[in-house]
C-alpha cells in the first residue's frame, strides 16, 4: 500500500511538472511568435494586394484580444488608419498592380467599410485594378466588393443582399411572469435602452428613431452600390427586395456579378491581366504583410497623437474598454509630452456609464488649454460617446456614424416577488431613514426613486449644459435634438452636432493645420498590447469566470447580463445607446 502512494504521488507530481514545462514553452513561442520578423516583409514585382477573409479591421488597437481565453490570431487585425495608408501607398508602388478583394465575410463596421470604399476609389484613378470575388458573400463585403472593377461569383455561391432591419427583444412579460421587479428612471422619451424592461411592443418614438436611422443609413450605402454596378435604382430596390442575390444567375442576370467562375479561375483571369506567364506565381500579399513591408521605426520630430477610444465607457482601467482611470492617464501624457503638437480623439463607443464619461471630458478639456483637440468619430459617438467628444476643438463624423442620444438612465432589478413565492423574505435594520434605499429583494423605496429622479435629471442638465457649448446651441435647440435620440452622421451634420462629414485622415491632416505642421508622424495611444502582455493580463483578472462567459456568450450579450447582475452597473447613472446595428 505504502509503494502504491508512492506511486500515485509520483505520477501527480509528473504531471505537474509537464503541466508548468507545457506552460512555460507556450509562453516562449508566443514571445517569440510576437516577435516576427514581419518587418522583412519584400514586396514583389506584379503583386496584388489582397483584402480576404483573414483580415479584421479594426478601429483601435484596445479592440484586438488574445489571451488565454480569447485565442485569436491578433497579427491578422489591422487598423483602420493603417489599411487606408497602405491603400493609399499601394496606388503609387510600382510593385503593386492592383488589388483583389476576396472577403465572403468583413470583420469591420460601417464607416470603416465606408472608408475603404473611399479609399479603393481613389485607388482606381491611379488606373490600376480593383477585382473582387465572392462564394457566400454577406451584405457589409458586397458593399465593399461592389466597388471593384469586375464582381466574380462562385457558380454555386450567393450575395446576401437584402436590406437593413432591426430586431427588438423584450423582457417585460418575462419579468412579470418570473417575479423579477425592474426599476427604471430614465430622460427622453427616445431613450429606449430601457424599453424592453417597460413594454411588450415598440413604442412609437423608438420605431420613428430606428426607422428613420435604418433608412439614412440605407440610402447612403445601397446608393453606393447601385452606382458603382450602375444599377437602376428602381430595379435595385426589387433585386434588394426580391433577395435574387440569393441565387447565383440572378445574380448574374440582374447585375450583381459580371460571371460566375470558380476561384481558381479567377487567379487565373488575373495572372492574365496581368501577362504572367503559364507556370509563373500569382504574387498575393495581404494587407497586413504589406504595412510590415514599409513600417519604420518611431520617427522623432513633431507628432500628431490619435488617442482611440472603442468600447463602453466605465470606471476603472480596463485595457479593453473605455475605463477612464486608463484614458486620464493617457490624456495626461498626451498634454505633458512636449512632441506631440495636436490629438485627434477618434470615439467609437456607445456610452456607458455618467460618472466615467464626465472624468473623462473634464481631463480632455484640460488637454484642450493647451493642444488642438480634434475629434473623430467611427461608428458609434453615442450618449456616453457623444458626451465625452464635448471638449473638441471641431467634430468630425462619417455619413452613416450612429450620433447623439443626448439621454441618461438607471436601471435598477429587483427580486422581491420571485423571493416570496419560494420563501424568501429579509428585514432591515439601519441606522438612518434611507440606508437600505435599494435592494435586490425589497426594490427601490419612493424616496430613493425621488433622489434617483433627480439625479437622472441633473445629469441630463449637465450633459446638455456641455453640448450648447460645444455646439453653441441653446437648451432647447439640443434638448429638442436630444432626448436620447441617434441620429445618422449625415443628419447629425444637418443638425449641427457635428462640423463635418469626413473620416479619421481627414481629422488628422486638420489637426495638424491647426497646430501649424508641415512635417509629422502619426503617434498612435493606447499603443498595442503584445501577444504575451495580452497572456498575462487575462492570468492577472480578478474575474476569470467572467472572461470566459463573454467570450462563450458574445460581447454584447454579456453587456445584457451585465446591466442585470452587476451591482456597479445597477447603482450607476447611465449615459448609454440601446443597441448596435451591424451591416452583414
Amino acid at each position: 500500500m505504502k509503494s502504491f502512494f508512492k506511486n500515485v504521488l509520483a505520477n501527480i507530481v509528473a504531471i505537474v511538472i509537464l503541466c508548468v514545462v507545457f506552460f512555460f514553452f507556450f509562453i516562449i513561442m508566443l514571445v517569440f511568435g510576437s516577435m516576427g520578423s514581419e518587418k522583412s516583409v519584400i514586396v514583389k514585382k506584379n503583386s496584388i494586394l489582397t483584402i480576404n477573409l483573414k483580415t479584421n479591421i479594426i478601429d483601435s488597437p484596445t479592440e484586438e484580444q488574445m489571451g488565454l481565453f480569447n485565442f485569436n490570431d491578433q497579427s491578422r487585425s489591422v487598423l483602420i488608419y493603417e489599411a487606408l495608408e497602405a491603400i493609399n501607398k499601394a496606388k503609387t508602388d510600382d510593385n503593386i498592380r492592383g488589388i483583389s478583394i476576396e472577403a465572403d465575410d468583413l470583420n469591420a463596421g460601417i464607416t470603416q467599410i465606408d472608408d475603404l470604399r473611399n479609399a479603393l476609389e481613389d485607388f482606381k484613378k491611379s488606373g490600376k485594378f480593383v477585382y473582387a470575388y465572392g462564394n457566400s458573400v454577406s451584405q457589409g463585403a458586397y458593399y465593399l466588393g461592389s466597388v471593384a472593377d469586375k464582381y466574380y461569383l462562385n457558380p454555386s455561391g450567393m450575395i446576401e443582399l437584402k436590406g437593413l432591419a432591426t430586431e427588438v427583444t423584450f423582457f417585460k412579460d418575462f419579468a412579470d411572469k418570473y417575479g423579477i421587479g425592474i426599476e427604471v428612471i430614465r430622460h427622453g422619451k427616445f431613450k429606449s435602452a430601457v424599453e424592453p424592461f417597460l413594454r411588450n411592443d415598440i413604442s412609437p418614438e423608438n420605431r420613428e428613431q430606428l426607422s428613420t436611422l435604418l433608412n439614412d443609413i440605407w440610402k447612403n450605402t445601397s446608393a453606393r452600390i447601385a452606382v458603382s454596378r450602375k444599377i437602376d435604382t428602381a430595379q435595385f430596390r426589387t433585386v434588394v427586395d426580391s433577395l435574387y442575390g440569393m441565387i447565383p444567375e440572378l445574380s448574374l442576370k440582374y447585375r450583381l456579378a459580371d460571371q460566375l467562375i470558380q476561384k481558381a479561375q479567377y487567379d487565373e483571369l488575373i495572372k492574365s491581366k496581368l501577362n504572367l506567364k503559364e507556370k509563373e506565381k500569382l504574387n498575393k500579399i495581404s494587407l497586413r504583410k504589406y504595412i510590415a513591408s514599409y513600417a519604420a521605426d518611431e520617427k522623432s520630430g513633431d507628432k500628431v497623437a490619435v488617442l482611440y477610444a472603442s468600447g463602453s465607457i466605465n470606471n476603472g482601467d480596463n485595457y479593453n474598454e473605455i475605463s477612464s482611470e486608463k484614458y486620464i492617464k493617457y490624456i495626461k501624457e498626451l498634454q505633458e509630452n512636449d512632441k506631440v503638437k495636436a490629438v485627434v480623439f477618434r470615439i467609437n463607443s456607445p456610452g456607458g456609464s455618467a460618472n466615467a464619461s464626465d472624468e473623462i471630458l473634464f481631463e480632455l478639456q484640460q488637454l484642450k488649454k493647451k493642444k488642438p483637440l480634434i475629434v473623430s468619430f467611427g461608428d458609434y459617438a453615442a450618449s456616453g460617446g457623444y458626451y465625452i467628444a464635448m471638449a473638441a476643438d471641431k467634430i468630425y463624423s462619417e455619413p452613416n456614424t450612429l450620433t447623439g442620444s443626448i439621454g441618461v438612465f438607471g436601471l435598477m432589478p429587483y427580486y422581491k416577488e420571485i423571493a416570496n413565492k419560494n420563501g424568501i423574505r429579509s428585514d432591515i435594520v439601519a441606522t438612518n431613514a434611507n440606508s437600505q434605499y435599494y435592494s435586490a429583494l425589497n426594490g427601490v423605496s419612493p424616496y430613493g426613486v425621488n433622489m434617483i429622479t433627480k439625479s437622472v435629471e441633473g445629469t441630463y442638465k449637465r450633459f446638455v449644459h456641455f453640448v450648447t457649448q460645444n455646439r453653441k446651441q441653446t437648451f432647447e435647440q439640443i434638448d429638442n435634438v436630444g432626448g436620447g435620440r441617434v441620429w445618422s452622421g449625415t443628419r447629425a451634420k444637418q443638425i449641427g452636432l457635428v462640423d463635418e462629414l469626413g473620416t479619421l485622415n481627414d481629422a488628422v491632416k486638420f489637426a495638424a493645420q491647426k497646430a501649424g505642421l508641415k512635417s509629422y508622424s502619426i503617434a498612435s495611444y493606447p499603443r498595442k498590447m503584445t501577444a504575451f502582455e495580452q497572456i498575462f493580463q487575462d492570468l492577472n483578472e480578478d474575474d476569470v469566470e467572467a472572461r470566459i462567459i463573454r467570450n462563450k456568450i458574445g460581447k454584447a450579450n454579456y453587456e445584457i447580463l451585465q446591466q442585470i447582475t452587476n451591482e456597479k452597473l445597477q447603482s450607476e447613472i447611465k449615459m448609454e445607446m440601446p443597441y448596435q446595428i451591424k451591416i452583414n
